[in-house]
């Protein structure tokens, strides 16, 4: 304790330089943009910079340096010394205790976009009214439809000349706003159309021309027998299953809709389909006969040729391959070469509810061992460099905390919703919020990123190796993402997906936003019902692009979107324009945009605007008991049954699920007894806020073999939602089941939660705690000098060499 106390009063006196360092973000000079490259600066800024960053000042401590001590008596000396350390211990106790500490400990960061102490001066904003009132003011459809008509582009596919030049429009916006700005590159492997179109032959008859394609199909011809499925998820192929109906070697035929292409195409597969063709039934589609479909069959996200790792052009890793590649080829038809098909199917009729179909002259039969299909996919897998672009807002305080608000840039077609709307916005976004800092004192504290990703349509690929390439320190700097895309594709329904983190703080906002609807009604009171949750929510899957940000890194993750009841929008396809959209929106395109700007910017400048993070901790507490309450259910009457050994418990599980509930509920009654004037205590308690998330992925899960290790919310055999399938497996005595793999997978999740419980249950450093004993040290220690002026009253004539000799040690009162 004599060294923490030696130790704790050497700080007070030599201290350390706290200087405000920024970061400069420089581009490699020899042509590569594929990183980063972080450097510290502690020159001070000179005038008050138009991204957000106002002036710093530079203060340092200097080191106390002792005078020399040879000309005068070691009485006089010792003297000297006590005098100082006892008029300066008096009046920094003084001042500790009567003032917050604003010292601040040196974080040190390897952040591919900060790396910089984040200063600690107060900072005096804008309250939330006033804040609120600036962005409805400042953010104007007249600046969201210029921005529409300069971004819309015919043709801007990932990689692309067009996708280029969007690029640097953007980086030029970003510039224009005093924006610090940087791109990253990397070099990715997709599938395009080879020299001669796919095709399909139905009894040995090419069917029509085939001229879209499912990027990362395998690439190969088959043939089989004609299977209708409906639409191609796991409970339709349970359902043919239950009328004994042989799936392999069969060609399935399935609708687009209601989950992802390669969803669909995976499911055929793990039943041994030889090929799936998909289609857009116009009971779902309002499109024209021949409109093609364009899309991907990756079941995950990024390039998956570079599997849990970026694919920078200076990363040398040897070949592989993602376990989401499907084995089977896959190829989507348009509207009339499917009704040609599906009209001369034999076979049983289908379920009831799978002849809901509009197409025409077709009877929605199951097809028979006579309708043979051959599916023939050429496509070609070429390489392609693509930029990412960032433009990034500085915080005051917790500048390298940060959020990241994000769109997709390319397309394969106009891409109009697709793309063109959400690049609109991202900017539009930016503006706004330049804008208020620059003219209306707004201080964020902490940092806002906004990204425009490259190859999204080929499934988040610019995002998902952005991610990759930064993995390790992104969870620990990154507290929040926002995806802008496919914000807008009708207008009487509103829809989001996000992490139960952020459903507090998008309930709020939904109250504070007013419907473009009906004016006179907030989102809330037009679209959430008497049950907000079920109404607005859905589960977020592989379609929503923020999917990889919060199952691959683990960031509390928000997407939202404003659709329509009855028909699906035309994504992928020539149809996604402007003129289609206004008729999707009922001519309210402009209305839903600002709408949707409102939400992001309510939602952001809360998360970079409050002293705590609004992330409600507590909400995973339902989800986690949900779970636990169908997993035991389901042991113990497996167990009833004899399926299940006694020896599976559900004690460990109920014991995380109750260690979680605790610390989430110790954190919260922290929060209301926290001062949130004391920056170092607010920033202690975001930290342990910022945890959750990254805890939640499994450690026991390479992201080689599964990107998606989030056990709540990702997918794989590690999530809990796999625990409940796996215990219905065992239930019917299924292949699948295996009671020796449920039993580590169990026991692997039940760890997972337990380590996220813990990691939420950090002490959080009481204020008081602190302070009393840093006076307790001080005490103890002016009492130890106090004795040594009594001991060289006694034993005049001793030589004093360097520190005071204390005749025992400092006996530190205990702090309760």
């Amino acid at each position: 304790m004599m060294d923490q106390a030696r130790t704790t009063i050497s700080k007070i006196f030599n201290g350390e330089p706290r200087s405000y360092t920024r970061f400069n973000l420089t581009q490699n000079m020899e042509g590569d943009n594929s990183h980063v490259e972080m450097k510290l600066s502690s020159d001070m800024d000179d005038e008050v910079e138009a991204n957000g960053v106002g002036e710093n000042t530079n203060q340092h401590n200097h080191p106390y340096y002792p005078s020399k001590l040879n000309q005068r008596s070691p009485k006089t000396i010792c003297g000297y010394v006590i005098g100082i350390l006892f008029l300066f211990i008096i009046g920094y106790l003084i001042g500790y205790l009567s003032n917050k500490s604003t010292a601040k400990t040196e974080i040190k960061s390897d952040c591919p976009v900060f790396n910089e102490i984040a200063p600690v001066e107060a900072v005096y904003s804008l309250d939330w009214s006033d804040l609120r009132a600036l962005l409805k003011k400042k953010l104007t459809t007249d600046n969201i439809n210029r921005n529409l008509k300069e971004f819309s582009s015919a043709s801007h596919q990932a990689g692309s000349t067009g996708d280029e030049a969007l690029a640097n429009k953007i980086m030029g916006k970003f510039k224009t706003f005093g924006m610090n700005t940087w791109t990253d590159e990397h070099y990715v492997k997709v599938h395009e159309p080879g020299s001669s179109n796919n095709r399909v032959l139905f009894r040995g008859n090419v069917v029509g021309t085939t001229e879209g394609y499912l990027a990362y199909s395998a690439l190969k011809a088959v043939q089989g027998a004609a299977l209708y499925a409906h639409y191609g998820r796991a409970e339709d192929f349970r359902r043919l299953k239950e009328l004994n109906v042989d799936i392999n070697g069969k060609v399935v035929l399935v609708r687009a809709g209601f989950s992802s292409f390669a969803e669909k195409v995976a499911n055929a597969a793990s039943l041994n389909a030889s090929a799936v063709l998909i289609y857009p039934d116009p009971v779902n589609y309002n499109i024209k006969d021949d409109t093609a479909l364009f899309g991907h069959v990756h079941l995950g996200t990024g390039d998956p040729y570079t599997p849990g790792f970026p694919s920078f052009n200076h990363t040398q890793f040897p070949p592989a391959q993602s376990s989401g590649l499907p084995s089977i080829p896959a190829q989507t038809i348009t509207i009339r070469q499917a009704a040609e098909i599906m009209s001369k199917l034999g076979g049983r009729t289908s379920p009831d509810s799978w002849s809901d179909g509009m197409l025409r002259d077709t009877m929605y039969k199951l097809g028979d061992d006579g309708d043979i299909i051959t599916v023939e996919v050429k496509n070609v897998l070429i390489q392609k460099k693509i930029h990412n672009v960032f433009g990034v807002i500085k915080g005051y305080t917790d500048t390298d905390r940060y959020m990241v608000i994000g769109a997709q840039r390319d397309a394969w077609g106009p891409g109009y919703a697709r793309s063109t709307v959400g690049t609109s916005l991202l900017v539009e976004l930016a503006r706004t919020i330049t804008d208020m800092i620059k003219n209306d004192g707004f201080k964020p504290k902490r940092s806002i990123i906004f990204a425009s990703w490259s190859a999204g349509e080929f499934g988040s690929v610019g995002a998902t190796e952005w991610l990759e390439g930064y993995l390790t320190s992104l969870n620990l700097k990154m507290f929040s993402y926002v995806s802008l895309d496919e914000v807008i594709s009708g207008f009487d329904t509103f829809k989001a997906a996000a992490s139960p983190l952020l459903y507090e703080l998008l309930e709020s906002t939904m109250k504070q936003v007013s419907s473009p609807v009906d004016g006179t009604k907030s989102l809330h009171e037009q679209f959430a019902g008497y049950n907000w949750e079920k109404s607005v929510m859905e589960p977020m899957g592989l379609s929503h692009s923020a999917y990889p940000f919060q199952t691959f890194s683990g960031i509390p993750s928000l997407s939202f979107r404003f659709t329509s009841s009855t028909k699906s929008y035309p994504f992928g396809t020539i149809e996604d324009t402007d003129q289609n959209l206004e008729r999707y929106t009922s001519y309210n395109t402009l209305k839903l945009a600002k709408t949707a700007g409102e939400v992001v910017g309510l939602v952001t400048i809360r998360l970079v605007h409050d002293h705590l993070l609004k992330l409600n901790v507590a909400k995973y507490t339902s989800v986690i008991r949900n779970y636990v309450s169908q997993i035991r259910s389901k042991v113990e009457s497996r167990q009833m049954s004899g399926r299940l050994p006694s020896t599976v418990t559900m004690q460990w599980l109920l014991s995380a699920h109750g260690s979680y509930d605790r610390a989430a509920s110790a954190l919260i009654s922290a929060i209301r007894n926290s001062d949130l004037d004391d920056m170092e205590q607010c920033r202690i308690i975001n930290n342990r806020i910022m945890r959750v998330e990254g805890s939640f992925l499994s450690p026991f899960v390479s992201p080689r073999e599964n990107l998606f290790r989030h056990i709540l919310l990702g997918s794989g055999s590690h999530t809990l939602a796999a625990l409940v399938d796996h215990l219905e497996a065992i239930k019917g005595g299924l292949e699948s089941a295996d009671i020796d793999q449920f039993k580590n997978q169990f026991a692997l999740a039940t760890w997972t939660i337990q380590g996220c419980a813990n990691a939420l249950a950090g002490e959080t450093p009481s204020v008081k705690h602190k302070r009393r004993y840093l006076k307790n040290v001080l005490v103890n220690l002016f009492h130890e000098i106090t004795g040594a002026i009594k001991l060289q009253k006694r034993h005049k004539g001793i030589k004093y060499k360097g520190w005071i000799h204390f005749s025992r040690a400092p006996q530190i009162t205990s702090v309760k």
